[in-house]
């Protein structure tokens, strides 16, 4: 009974210490960032909690889009997102592939090479000074290619250890079926790959979307992506202390992924998970 009677309250004050956890962590900088984009100038000068006197969101957001060059920025953002995402996917789905699939020395010295990368961050100027040498450097072709390089770890690392739980009967009955490799993959192997692919690509493009350090050595003045693009505008004399502007920009910026995370989250849990439970 008073073992009970001490667990009860610790089943109240454990949820609510969370709740109260994500809202001050998560939802006051937000409620910042959506009161100050509704502000005038003068009002946002020093951010705060307090709603505006009189609501300009809407012309906010005009201007920031009319005027922040946003329209030609978000073009250049989806130039390497697209083709980033898709060429990781696909390369680091047939590694994963070969690394679940086969177990020699090698290829587990390969996969743990292929990892590191989950928490070893790669350099800046070995980058640029490679991508220099083979006349890459400013170019989006050079950028994608750090990207996919960059985010193959991430990727490897989740379908690797879902494809070991795929029963390699189904290989096993295509190949004595005549089907080449190739054929094994995309027919049998990569429709399977559902969840995990989704939770994949939605974590590298929420990474490659709202990434400015390695576009800005790579392509920075180039190419106009969105995180490039606020930083530049945000020096400028439009954007220069007008708080109101800037948040309407990064509210304007962050909207597309941060709908894509809210739908697409179960996703993401049934990925992250998927190779533990089955």
């Amino acid at each position: 009974m008073l073992t009970n009677a001490l667990q009860r309250p610790s089943r109240i004050f454990q949820p609510l210490a969370v709740l109260l956890t994500m809202i001050f962590s998560l939802g006051v900088p937000f409620w910042v960032i959506i009161v100050t984009a509704g502000k005038s100038a003068v009002e946002a000068r020093q951010p705060n909690l307090a709603l505006p006197s009189q609501w300009e969101f809407g012309k906010n957001i005009s201007t920031t889009f009319s005027e922040g060059n946003m329209g030609v920025a978000s073009l250049g953002s989806l130039l390497l997102l697209i083709p980033s995402v898709f060429g990781v996917l696909l390369l680091g789905a047939m590694a994963s592939w070969v690394l679940a699939r086969r177990k020699t020395r090698g290829l587990l010295i390969a996969y743990t090479i292929g990892i590191s990368g989950v928490i070893v961050p790669p350099a800046i100027v070995p980058i640029v000074l490679l991508l220099k040498q083979i006349g890459l450097q400013g170019t989006p072709l050079g950028l994608i290619g750090v990207y996919i390089g960059m985010y193959m770890s991430t990727v490897i690392f989740f379908i690797t250890g879902f494809i070991r739980t795929i029963p390699i009967e189904l290989e096993e009955a295509a190949r004595v079926d005549g089907a080449n490799p190739m054929r094994v993959f995309f027919r049998i192997i990569f429709p399977l790959l559902g969840p995990v692919i989704a939770t994949a690509t939605i974590l590298v493009s929420l990474f490659i979307w709202n990434d400015v350090f390695y576009a800005l050595f790579v392509v920075g003045g180039r190419l106009d992506t969105l995180p490039l693009n606020l930083y530049q505008v945000a020096s400028s004399g439009l954007y220069l202390q007008n708080w109101n502007l800037i948040f309407s920009y990064i509210l304007l910026m962050t909207l597309p992924m941060l709908l894509v995370f809210i739908f697409a989250q179960r996703r993401i849990i049934s990925g992250v998970t998927s190779g533990a439970v089955k």
